[in-house]
């Protein structure tokens, strides 16, 4: 039996029409709706079904639209684009519109044969999205299988998320706690990672011998690594630092992935040199051997590594594809929002009498302990050291924090040597710039030498806690005044803690205290990663829930450092206080990033870092740390990471200060001492250099390799193809308005605006309901349209491939094509107007195009049908059809009626212009075959530098083509005979 039906023609079958996919064979027709997805593809079996030969019927004379029908169903037809025809094949499917900027990497991803790339643009610009476009286009073009990313445990389930939502990429969780129940499933001898195509996999688990080999032997064709930089040490790093040797396990299973050259690679970090080149190298090692020996100081080095690497600083993006940017004009221009600015003040606290005495004694009690220690040995001395600093930090964070800490043995009390014991106390007690490893980082850190605190520690701690509340605690007080102006002024702040009882014992403090119209919660480490999301998520929805009736309601969230890296924020908070001094300042780069980045909607962000300034720590780690590491900001606009011998070397001189003269010691005596001096001279040397290295990188090693004049013709091809926002705003606007929606528009056509869809079709809101949520669309409550794509939950981004967009175009169309359906349908496949636009009697033809495309590729041919829309217009009747440009073809979309068409001229009008279609069939396929040509060109550019995917590629047109619309323009008066045009080309749809 031999196929009937080739790849790309239309059949019939279950009541609805489908196009023949070429994966088909003579018993099983593998079939894909007519604008559907590959999520919609059904197998047939003509054997058991009736299946039939099927023409797209021509519209119907009877079923006549307004003058805003053609473009309504223009519009609704490529948004339900799902298998566009470009070279891009996983744009039309997505849930997110990149911005320009974000389709660099993917252009050089695609110039390679195998992709290896290190992505490293600053915090908060998408690198998350650039990750997946380039993942989702690989595996489109079956340039890839399979998928791990690996990442840190509390960053894997939004890297899940992010995948899900915007990418329709369904990754496993590969965690600690998820394993067991992965192995439970698996077969006799086979790997989770062969069973589970997509996995999103802990960094810090995957690392374990048994795992790692697992992982090494099944290992994806595809791998993305988040954070890379943790997975680097360099040279000269301390051998016996815990983070070195973490990194070094990490850097060693990145080394064996890396080894197989067919293997995919994406390196994502913001911070790829952390001020150190041999660091910086070793991660070049990474992406491809040759490039860690490469001279970068020469042109052909710089050249070299520019095809994969790519680092670019928000200022580089917020104005993309200009005329800097060597343009012709501003037409393609994008502007990101970013903040512009963080509003930034240092704000002091003075300490009560009684919690002066408190702290008084205690360091009097550290003193007389290392003191103590010094004498029985180095073990004793550095066990006493960092239970000395965990005793300070604790003290001057809250009293909460000091009672625990007073009352737990300290972290490096059960250290062997002295060695052991700086391995348990720094990651406790320090606040490291390298480290990933912030699980369990914010508990009490302990100050007692066993299990049973002393009687002097116990004295204290009985202290401490009754220092509590805002009589005693100044720190306390002085936040409470903060947090209510800043709830004055419309802001949401994040406040961040180092200890969990600091965290804790606010959230207790602060309840009731700034007004009923607040809602407070506090996360940290004692929740997993997945409970603080939720948590978040439902402090965002209590809110959320009362800023219909009443927009003056707050949230405040209490947080340590557990949500400091990786956790996007932005969407619900606008502020960031740190209650904790950190001791490091690119801590508070990490907490102030959590909401300063793309989809902040304030375009300042506020900052406010509380200090005490009279209680002998902050205020000189604030003047030394922190106003060297702003400066360096000022200087380059971008932060510098502060090597962590830096941060150590100061608050360590600071501490040693504080023991041997008191809170009273002044600053400039203690860098005015000898014995200090030479390593503050050190340190301000390191420092520097980190900063002068970072700022010649970022020119050095700037974005080349893709112009932005091919950033700007790809872009222009991608919208021409799928149509660009304001064409999604207005489609959107116009069709809930018909569609019975109750549409508040306070920008008139130019900016957000909200829908209730309470009495729109019954179809309409089950498919807006399974996107939005049920609740909201059943209550008829505001759905948020927004003009921004970084939107919160139940909003919709005005953007083709929103999903609630997306619904609403595929009720538009749907309603279009079936003349039956039932309630208002704002968009008809035929019409006739007359007006002033033109001069002479001119049709407009919207025409749906199939393509059945060749895309090799390293796996092997893939055999794709492929859509595409255009707008095609002609003047006079079709025997006679004198054809019109680009331009003059959509500039037909914008034509208003001038005069009411009498209904009989209308219907002989439009009757005699669909008899006539087949007179214009030839025109139609030799339009077809030009397009495929401007495809096939298209792909090739792309992908230029692969010869041996580009060698193998065809596009052949589909024949016939289906023509969707037919709308008829009248002139207002009879026009002088106009003569013949040239024929020219179609305008883009």
């Amino acid at each position: 039996m031999s196929l009937t039906y080739t790849a790309g023609s239309l059949v019939a079958a279950r009541g609805r029409e489908w196009v023949v996919l070429p994966e088909s064979a003579p018993d099983m027709l593998v079939l894909r709706p007519l604008g559907g997805g590959e999520d919609d593809v059904a197998a047939v079996f003509p054997a058991f079904e009736e299946v039939r030969a099927a023409e797209f019927a021509a519209p119907s004379p009877a079923d006549l639209g307004d003058q805003r029908a053609a473009g309504l169903l223009r519009t609704a037809l490529r948004i339900g684009f799902r298998s566009g025809a470009g070279p891009f094949r996983s744009l039309a499917s997505i849930a997110v519109e990149p911005r320009a900027y974000q389709l660099v990497p993917l252009l050089m991803a695609l110039r390679q044969r195998t992709v290896r790339l290190l992505v490293s643009d600053d915090v908060g610009i998408g690198k998350t999205v650039e990750a997946g476009l380039i993942a989702k286009e690989l595996l489109a073009q079956g340039e890839a299988t399979r998928l791990a990313v690996l990442c840190s445990p509390a960053l894997a389930e939004q890297w899940q998320g992010e995948l899900r939502e915007k990418f329709g990429i369904d990754a496993e969780l590969v965690l600690a706690s998820t394993v067991t129940r992965l192995e439970r499933g698996l077969e006799l001898g086979q790997s989770l990672f062969d069973k589970h195509p997509f996995t999103i996999i802990s960094t810090d688990f995957i690392k374990s011998a048994r795992h790692r080999e697992d992982f090494v032997r099944h290992c994806p064709d595809l791998v993305v690594v988040d954070e890379a930089h943790t997975c680097v040490a360099a040279d000269d790093a301390g051998q016996g630092a815990a983070a070195s040797s973490s990194n070094q396990l990490r850097h060693e299973l990145l080394r064996r992935i890396s080894e197989d050259a067919e293997r995919h690679l994406l390196l994502l970090t913001a911070t790829p040199h952390s001020g150190k080149e041999s660091a910086f190298r070793n991660l070049l090692g990474l992406v491809r051997p040759e490039l860690a020996t490469l001279d970068l100081d020469s042109p052909a080095g710089r050249a070299r590594l520019a095809e994969h690497f790519v680092a670019r600083k928000r200022a580089d993006v917020r104005q993309y594809l200009t005329k800097e940017d060597g343009l012709a004009d501003d037409s393609l221009a994008e502007r990101t929002a970013f903040p512009s600015d963080r509003w930034t003040k240092d704000e002091p606290y003075k300490l009560t009498p009684a919690y002066r005495a408190l702290l008084d004694d205690a360091i009097a009690y550290a003193r007389d302990r290392v003191a103590a220690a010094d004498e029985q040995g180095r073990r004793e001395a550095r066990i006493a050291w960092w239970s000395v600093i965990a005793l300070l930090r604790s003290m001057v964070s809250s009293p909460a924090a000091a009672a625990q800490t007073l009352k737990t043995r300290s972290e490096s009390a059960t250290a062997r040597t002295a060695r052991e014991a700086d391995l348990l106390g720094a990651p406790v007690a320090a606040d490291s710039a390298d480290t990933d490893r912030l699980e369990g980082m914010d508990v009490a850190p302990g100050a007692a030498e066993s299990e049973e605190a002393g009687a002097r520690l116990l004295e204290l701690a009985e202290r401490a806690a009754a220092l509590t509340g805002p009589a005693e605690d100044a720190k306390l007080k002085a936040l409470t005044r903060h947090l209510k102006n800043l709830i004055a002024d419309g802001y949401h702040p994040i406040v961040f803690c180092r200890y969990i009882p600091t965290a804790e014992y606010l959230a207790e403090q602060l309840e009731g205290k700034l007004g009923k119209k607040t809602k407070i919660a506090a996360v940290t480490g004692t929740l997993s990663p997945q409970q603080r999301l939720a948590r978040i998520e439902q402090l965002a929805a209590e809110a959320a829930a009362g800023e219909d009736g009443d927009p003056g309601l707050r949230r405040v969230l209490i947080a340590t450092d557990c949500l400091s890296e990786g956790v996007n924020l932005q969407h619900h908070f606008d502020a960031v206080v740190h209650y904790d001094l950190a001791w490091n300042p690119t801590r508070h780069d990490q907490r102030e990033g959590r909401v300063d980045r793309y989809g902040q909607k304030r375009d300042q962000v506020r900052v406010i870092t509380m200090f005490g300034e009279d209680n002998g720590i902050d205020g000189k780690v604030l003047e030394v740390l922190f106003a060297k590491h702003r400066q360096i900001m000022k200087d380059l606009g971008i932060s510098v990471s502060v090597p962590d011998e830096t941060a150590s070397g100061v608050t360590d001189a600071v501490v040693e200060w504080l023991l041997l003269h008191g809170r009273q010691g002044s600053q400039e005596s203690l860098f005015d001492l000898d014995t200090h001096q030479e390593s503050f001279d050190r340190i301000e040397r390191e420092w520097s250099s980190a900063a002068e290295r970072e700022k010649t990188s970022r020119s050095k090693y700037a974005q080349r390799a893709i112009h932005p004049e091919e950033v700007a013709r790809e872009v222009t091809a991608v919208r021409a193809a799928l149509g660009g926002a304001e064409e999604v705003h207005a489609f959107a606007l116009e069709a809930l308005r018909d569609l019975d929606a109750v549409v508040r528009d306070p920008h008139r056509g130019a900016g957000d605006f909200t829908a209730q869809v309470g009495g729109t079709p019954a179809g309409l809101r089950d498919a807006l309901a399974a996107t939005l949520g049920g609740r909201l669309v059943e209550e008829d409550r505001q759905i948020p349209f927004r003009t921004t794509p970084a939107i919160a939950r139940g909003e919709a981004a005005l953007v083709r491939t929103d999903p609630a967009v997306g619904a609403l175009a595929a009720y538009v169309l749907d309603s279009a094509l079936d003349a039956n359906a039932p309630g208002p349908r704002p968009a008809r496949r035929c019409g006739v107007v007359t007006t002033d636009a033109v001069t002479t009697l001119t049709t407009l033809l919207l025409v749906r195009y199939r393509f059945h495309l060749t895309l090799p590729s390293r796996t092997g041919e893939r055999q794709i049908v492929a859509e595409d829309a255009r707008l095609l217009a002609f003047e006079g009747m079709p025997a006679r059809a004198r054809w019109l440009d680009d331009a003059a073809a959509a500039a037909l979309l914008s034509a208003r009626a001038a005069a009411s068409t009498h209904e009989q001229r209308v219907r002989n009008q439009i009757t005699r212009t669909l008899d006539g279609l087949p007179e214009l069939s030839a025109h139609l396929t030799e339009y077809g075959t030009r397009l495929a040509a401007e495809l096939d060109a298209s792909h090739r550019r792309v992908r230029r530098a692969n010869e041996e995917i580009v060698r193998g590629l065809k596009v052949v047109p589909q024949e016939p083509a289906d023509v969707l619309g037919v709308y008829v323009y009248l002139p207002q008066q009879p026009a002088a005979p106009v003569s013949p045009a040239p024929t020219v080309t179609g305008a883009d749809a």
